[in-house]
């Protein structure tokens, strides 16, 4: 949809913006210039899924430095991949980025579709992050719709249905106000407009260069949108985390399942995640509990998790997929955060006692 009138005015507005006061970003074209690599665009969106520019800059300098195109990345090693992935969360992302690298490189002689359509058929592509890549790699017209361009419509717009629902009604507006051209720079002066200055809190209104069109200024409160419907709490889940300590220095990290949360990291054995109160060990022995239990939330649960820590013999191999690790060089394990709190938990123990099994 072409944009005309009053929606026509705000594109250029945020362009000439743009123009003066666009982020300096690693992953960025200067405004005006060129498409970029569109393997840096689709690396950068997929890393900022849920994630801030600031927690995913020395992360994305790593990957490019280690992985400077898909065709190395779709080379990597899936453990050494979600390794350097720990702490960026989220990482079922981690796993959609290796499968789709892959698929470029073998279906597509590593070249990435230019189109919103070829872009969705890629494993782990969704709408959001296609129509990004489009427009800022490939300068296609697409209408982009993260959180903060979520929140800078839902306001210029004054759009009171309350979120979830109010998305069909977003993304029309956004699509009233994309121009056909420089629908790169657009997408991502909407993106640094609600980054910057039409924040979740305290929205700097006086330097923002739509004012003169938002329909939330004129409300008693533009903050207040987007409109957001009541939370419900999140469920509580109890765990148990088992750290198996070996006399010569040496951890038992335990390979978690591909699917799931932490799908394919290493992390402690334990339980599942639930309701049970009393833990399972993975064999008997003079177990110590550690107290208090690490605490973790989960995008949809929050999680108590209890260590309980042994001492073993130099023989003993606890069963299932997993490896003794040095202590000393946990760092490099790439422990998601959950199991770095824990190992850290475990570290501060007093002396367990050794195992007799």
């Amino acid at each position: 949809m072409r944009v005309e009138g009053r929606e026509s005015k705000i594109a250029s507005d945020l362009l000439a913006h743009y123009d003066v006061h666009a982020r300096r970003l690693p992953w960025r074209a200067p405004p005006g210039s060129n498409a970029t690599d569109p393997y840096r665009v689709w690396l950068s969106e997929v890393m900022l899924q849920q994630t801030t520019v600031a927690a995913v800059g020395p992360y994305f300098a790593k990957f490019t430095e280690r992985w400077p195109s898909v065709e190395a990345l779709a080379a990597a090693a899936d453990a050494d991949l979600m390794a350097a992935w720990a702490g960026l969360g989220y990482y079922a992302r981690a796993r959609n980025l290796l499968a789709c690298a892959r698929a470029v490189t073998s279906d597509h002689g590593g070249v990435f579709p230019d189109t919103e359509d070829g872009l969705r058929a890629l494993p782990g592509v969704g709408a959001y992050t296609a129509a990004a890549v489009a427009a800022i790699a490939f300068g296609r017209r697409a209408v982009v719709v993260d959180a903060n361009v979520e929140r800078v419509v839902a306001r210029l717009f004054a759009i009171t249905t309350p979120l979830p629902a109010a998305r069909p009604a977003i993304r029309e507006a956004a699509d009233r106000i994309t121009p056909d051209a420089r629908a790169g720079d657009f997408a991502q002066a909407m993106m640094d407009l609600g980054a910057t200055i039409c924040t979740s809190r305290n929205p700097a209104c006086g330097i923002c260069p739509l004012r003169a069109d938002c329909a939330a200024v004129l409300t008693a409160d533009p903050a207040a949108f987007p409109v957001k419907a009541a939370k419900k709490a999140k469920p509580h889940r109890l765990g148990h985390a088992f750290w198996i300590e070996r006399a010569d220095g040496h951890v038992w990290l335990a390979r978690r399942p591909d699917k799931g949360l932490l799908g394919g990291m290493r992390g402690l054995p334990g339980s599942a995640w639930n309701d049970v109160p009393d833990p399972t060990p993975p064999f008997a022995g003079a177990w110590q509990t550690l107290e208090p239990p690490v605490a973790h939330v989960f995008t949809h649960f929050s999680l108590a998790l209890t260590v309980h820590a042994i001492q073993v013999n130099q023989g003993h191999v606890p069963s299932g997929a997993g490896e003794w690790w040095p202590i000393d060089r946990l760092a490099e394990a790439g422990l998601p955060t959950l199991f770095v709190r824990a190992a850290e938990t475990a570290m501060k123990k007093e002396d367990v006692s050794d195992a007799r099994h």
